[in-house]
């Protein structure tokens, strides 16, 4: 099975390149320990989807490690161009959004998990979601975390709220991009200036889904609707993975929630970078990794 990650976003919030940027005592990356995982959860196989002028650093920092430890994984390119008949702007720096980025690796043919390079998702979730593949035919899997163990204390985040039927496929995602809590209250700040109340225990996707290989057919598709409809204006414009499950849970999709209490980590802010150094220490004191998660350093 293969893990796709995700690498190619900006560190807006960051301020630099979250992936790229050390976060242990050791010197180890966020990513390091999201492959460390997928390996034992069982992926054999891992395609990193980057920006070409950020190739040359991450083959150092991050692959030439990687591949002297025996992990067998392979670069896409998420690239500032758009398919025949559209153009990407000039002035603009930023990709489109999660969608290019998954179709930048192109058809995979076997199942698929989807991660971010930036966050820390824990053995167990990755486990669950390579146990739900193992017997998949054409259903998908979405890891749901409580949000109350994926929040920040530095500022505001984005996640996807989820909604499910009784038997726990999604049967909606809502993307709130600037949830706050404070004051015993979680609310999430709309652009209007209105405010919608959320729970903690509501559960969240953070971008670690699970995809059989017809997954990529009909996500062009949406990509190409997304492009035409939006031709007019591509200064801004961005087409996220949870926008596209959306719409696909409109045709008649079905994706298992997979429930876990597991505590998400990740750096959304510089400021989250302290944070994440003693959530680690913490594991490795515990025995949850070892101290040099790495073998050939």
């Amino acid at each position: 099975m293969t893990i796709l990650v995700l690498a190619a976003g900006m560190g807006s919030r960051f301020g630099g390149i979250k992936q790229l940027t050390p976060l242990t005592d050791e010197g180890e990356y966020i990513l390091d320990f999201t492959v460390y995982d997928a390996i034992r959860a069982g992926f054999d196989n891992v395609v990193f989807v980057i920006r070409r002028d950020i190739a040359d650093i991450f083959e150092e920092r991050i692959g030439a490690k990687l591949r002297r430890n025996g992990v067998k994984f392979t670069y896409a390119y998420q690239e500032r161009e758009l398919p025949e008949g559209y153009t990407f702007p000039k002035d603009r720096v930023k990709p489109f959004g999660t969608v290019q980025a998954v179709l930048s690796a192109g058809k995979i043919e076997e199942p698929l998990a989807v991660v971010n390079a930036d966050d820390f998702y824990g053995y167990e979730p990755l486990k669950s979601v390579a146990a739900f593949l193992g017997g998949a035919k054409d259903e998908w899997c979405s890891v749901g975390y409580r949000l109350k163990n994926t929040l920040s204390e530095n500022g505001t985040v984005s996640r996807g709220i989820c909604e499910t039927d009784a038997a726990r496929y999604l049967t909606e995602i809502t993307e709130c991009k600037k949830i706050t809590c404070a004051a015993g209250r979680v609310y999430n700040q709309n652009p209007d200036g209105s405010e919608t109340a959320l729970d903690l225990e509501d559960l969240v996707s953070m971008t670690c889904f699970g995809f059989t290989p017809d997954f990529h057919e009909k996500l062009t598709e949406l990509y190409y609707d997304f492009l035409e409809k939006n031709k007019a204006d591509f200064s801004t414009c961005e087409y996220l993975l949870s926008e596209a499950l959306k719409q696909m849970l409109a045709d008649g999709a079905r994706v298992k929630v997979l429930e876990t209490d597991a505590k998400w980590c990740g750096v959304t802010y510089k400021e989250d970078s302290e944070r994440f150094r003693k959530f680690i220490a913490a594991l490795k004191a515990e025995g949850t990794y070892p101290r040099q998660l790495w073998e050939k350093a």
